[in-house]
């Protein structure tokens, strides 16, 4: 619900929400003789990647840079990316220079690869899909198509939480349902119906049973459907255990573009040797509290 609340009000119901969650072929990890169940923390998620990668060109891991994931690693070392009244910049503190300087030194020593532009996430779901990287960070939402790909190239899907560092962290992500306050009191009445309809158990244990987005009610997780998914394929309740250490996102009306500037900052500070993560940071920061206010 964090996300649905503006000014202590409530502007819209949760639909389609997600988190990012870690995606495993699960033949390679045993393979190489690791756990299936996937890492747990920061240390092992390295070793994981170190030991997946090999001279053929796999690599552990092929890493977007991607702010959702990005705010995902800084809550998992303690921090955020804003602070709480969301009018300054904090990624540039300790928790967010470390969990850029851990995704460096994965980059430096090739076990990891951090494609940039605007075709990144295409390039990391092929890198899986041909089993050239053996982990995926995606969303929750993108489970069945994560399980028709495995399928289709001859390999076991595993899912697990994203690694925690000082503690598990995940942002949220996805969508609401809103009606126009102007529009005519018929068409909000109708909207309001619409809405009801959409976010009722029956509708919720749907949609997530043919995406794996998360059910929208505590009595669809627990009807005996959803249920019975989880026992059969427990890919599914991954995501579901996982909102125990969920948070929203930022909710600004400038975090849209502020994300550019962070993103471009964390592809710096990864790749240009003569720029520290500090640096590029705090730069980001400044501009970035321009924004916010």
């Amino acid at each position: 619900m964090g996300n649905s609340y503006v000014n202590d009000g409530i502007y819209g119901l949760p639909y389609l929400r997600s988190t990012p969650i870690l995606y495993l072929n699960k033949t390679l990890l045993e393979e190489e003789g690791l756990d299936p169940e996937g890492p747990q923390t920061w240390e092992e998620f390295e070793q994981y990647s170190e030991t997946l990668s090999n001279d053929e060109g796999r690599v552990g891991i092929t890493l977007p840079v991607n702010v959702w994931f990005y705010e995902a690693f800084v809550k998992q070392s303690g921090g955020s990316v804003l602070n709480e009244d969301e009018t300054e910049a904090s990624f540039n503190e300790a928790p967010g220079v470390e969990a850029v300087d851990y995704i460096k030194g994965m980059y430096d020593s090739g076990s990891i690869k951090v494609p940039t532009g605007d075709e990144a996430g295409q390039i990391a779901l092929q890198d899986f899909s041909n089993q050239q990287s053996a982990m995926a960070f995606s969303s929750t939402a993108d489970l069945t198509n994560y399980m028709s790909i495995a399928e289709e190239n001859g390999f076991e899907l595993n899912t697990a939480f994203m690694p925690k560092n000082e503690q598990f962290g995940t942002p949220t992500g996805g969508a609401n349902l809103v009606m126009i306050s102007s529009h005519p009191e018929e068409e909000k009445a109708a909207a309001w119906e619409f809405i009801k309809w959409m976010t009722e158990p029956e509708q919720t244990i749907t949609a997530s049973q043919n995406t794996g987005y998360l059910p929208m009610r505590q009595s669809a997780i627990e009807s005996d459907e959803m249920q019975a998914l989880y026992e059969e394929v427990p890919q599914f309740k991954v995501a579901v255990d996982q909102l125990e250490y969920a948070g929203p996102r930022p909710l600004n009306a400038n975090y849209s573009e502020a994300q550019n500037i962070l993103r471009d900052a964390i592809t710096s500070a990864l790749i240009q040797e003569d720029v520290t993560t500090q640096e590029a940071l705090d730069e980001a920061a400044e501009r970035i509290n321009g924004l916010l206010n």
